[in-house]
């Protein structure tokens, strides 16, 4: 099933670019001739990708209105606009992707490429396969543990029949046996909606890598929507700390998007689920890894260990996205108080990618546990798209 995006562009020549570039890629464009009527069907049909030529009169209010729009709310948005315009200014209309300026094949292909991936992850992420599992749920509070029945399964959550007259909440612990492999699985989970009286909605919450590995494949067997994942694609690192970092990519993923990476030197390989805090166009982007357990903390730490003692490799990195994460859940995991001078540049003014680079240097001047890695990742040639 090919992905679908909504077009608002007036511009022949970039038309042109569009329909040649999303055509290699597998999008099915669907042109608006104004902005009335991109809105009108914002509210009326699903899209995985939203396109706006900022120069057209009501462009901007195509982009905000897509992200409360509720079927197309995780669209993936992508802004074309002048090399003056701010990118503060374009994300805050809604955009996920900057595409400058005279729009090129090449630049929109690198650009697309990414979007696409994402597309395809957020796309798949909301698949739900209807199955009855029993589930038993512990409460991480004080509250009673629970027995469910799933009513469907999706690789971000589930939906549950719940016991008459219980309307629970926070976080929990769900277990449960996929049918047909016998997996058991245990997950952090909260719940995030509420639906028919006896109904309810759990979010997963920080599943490892393998988990999530686990439970997309058993996915993938059992829902006939399910389609090939584009790659990974291949980026540089630049710096590396306890907390995240910083990569060196074409074409980068928008801030808030999941990512999971894949990195590997000299024999070790090391994987990490992260968000996206810091995005700058063409260049890099800054990930916060999202784990937070002591296992996670000791494969950095043997990560950088490598990197240190091995100063002249080059790791070998891969990165595929996960999906969008909304934009309260995008700020969960900020610390005012972290001690990571990594996370907190990231968390800093947003800088130019000149001014930030600088940032970084200094940096790694001054903090050896950042230091020791950004050299010997620092040292290779420069960032390359797979």
């Amino acid at each position: 099933m090919s992905l679908k995006a909504l077009v608002l562009c007036s511009d022949d020549k970039i038309v042109r670019v569009l329909r040649r570039t999303l055509g290699d890629l597998d999008i099915v464009m669907e042109m608006c001739a104004d902005a009335d009527t991109a809105l009108r069907r914002l509210t009326r049909q699903r899209y995985e990708g939203i396109i706006a030529d900022c120069s057209d009169d009501g462009a901007s209010d195509v982009l905000r209105s897509a992200r409360s729009a509720p079927c197309n709310k995780q669209a993936v948005a992508v802004a074309i606009v002048e090399p003056i315009v701010g990118l503060k200014a374009v994300f805050d209309i809604g955009a996920h992707f900057v595409l400058y300026k005279p729009v090129t094949t090449e630049r929109a292909k690198s650009s697309f490429r990414a979007a696409r991936a994402l597309m395809k992850s957020e796309r798949r992420r909301n698949v739900r396969v209807a199955v009855q599992i029993p589930v038993i749920m512990r409460n991480l509070g004080n509250g009673p543990n629970m027995q469910a029945m799933t009513v469907d399964l999706s690789e971000g959550g589930m939906a549950v029949n719940i016991p008459a007259k219980s309307r629970p909440t926070g976080r929990w612990r769900v277990a449960f046996n996929l049918p047909g492999i016998d997996l058991a699985m245990d997950l952090p989970a909260e719940f995030a909606w509420e639906g028919s009286r006896a109904q309810a909605g759990l979010r997963f919450q920080q599943i490892s890598p393998d988990s999530t590995h686990q439970l997309r494949e058993w996915l993938k067997r059992n829902s006939p929507e399910t389609e090939p994942d584009d790659p990974p694609i291949r980026c540089q690192l630049s710096d590396l700390s306890l907390g995240g970092c910083y990569l060196e990519i074409s074409s980068p993923f928008p801030v808030s998007s999941r990512v999971t990476l894949s990195m590997r030197a000299a024999g070790v390989e090391f994987r990490a689920q992260g968000l996206v805090r810091v995005m700058h166009p063409e260049k890099g982007m800054g990930v916060e890894f999202t784990q937070t357990t002591p296992e996670h903390r000791t494969a950095v730490e043997k990560f950088l260990g490598v990197l240190s003692e091995n100063r002249s490799l080059l790791p070998e990195l891969l990165v595929e996205p996960e999906g969008l994460e909304s934009e309260a859940d995008g700020k969960k995991s900020y610390s005012n108080d972290t001690d990571d001078p990594l996370l907190q540049l990231f968390y800093g003014d947003h800088l130019p990618f000149e001014a930030f680079q600088e940032a970084l240097r200094k940096q790694r001047a001054t903090q050896p546990e950042i230091a020791s890695s950004a050299a010997a990742a620092a040292s290779g040639s420069s960032s390359h798209h797979g």
